[in-house]
């Protein structure tokens, strides 16, 4: 299945997938340019740099194969497998981001936004009771298996 292909199968899960990715990119942009804030939002912004990392070992499949990680790592990435479960963590996170809100505006609103609009295409793909498919381009379905 091509790209295109699976942008056009009308499966959010596909959907939240790459928005996570988005998210992932404007996590880590924006928690390195908030690094240099007012000390709370320096918390806000190493939660959000944070959130980066998480969101690529659970969107990008086949890193847990090739980075040499933890088993509680492992373990705790491999819970996020249901369009729910993806679907709460992304709520917690864009949550976690809204609150920073509290030390005054900044471009973390940007990455709640995004982790927001993520959070939603999980919970839809959930709601339509959609089976979770991972893009093929991500390393879903078969990339994983081929590199081993």
């Amino acid at each position: 299945m091509t790209l295109a292909e699976e942008f056009q199968s009308r499966n959010f899960s596909i959907y939240g997938q790459w928005a996570g990715v988005v998210s992932m990119i404007m996590c880590f942009a924006l928690g390195i340019a908030n690094i240099f804030s007012p000390p709370i939002r320096i918390i806000f912004s190493v939660i959000c740099l944070a959130c980066s990392f998480i969101i690529l070992f659970i969107e990008v499949p086949f890193l847990l194969r090739i980075c040499p990680t933890s088993s509680k790592f492992d373990a705790f990435i491999r819970r996020f497998t249901t369009n729910w479960m993806r679907a709460a963590m992304y709520a917690a996170m864009c949550a976690i981001q809204w609150v920073s809100l509290v030390t005054g505006a900044s471009s973390l609103i940007a990455a709640a936004v995004v982790l927001s609009l993520t959070a939603i295409f999980y919970a839809l793909a959930g709601v339509k009771s959609q089976e979770f498919v991972g893009s093929k381009t991500l390393g879903g379905q078969g990339v994983a298996q081929m590199i081993v």
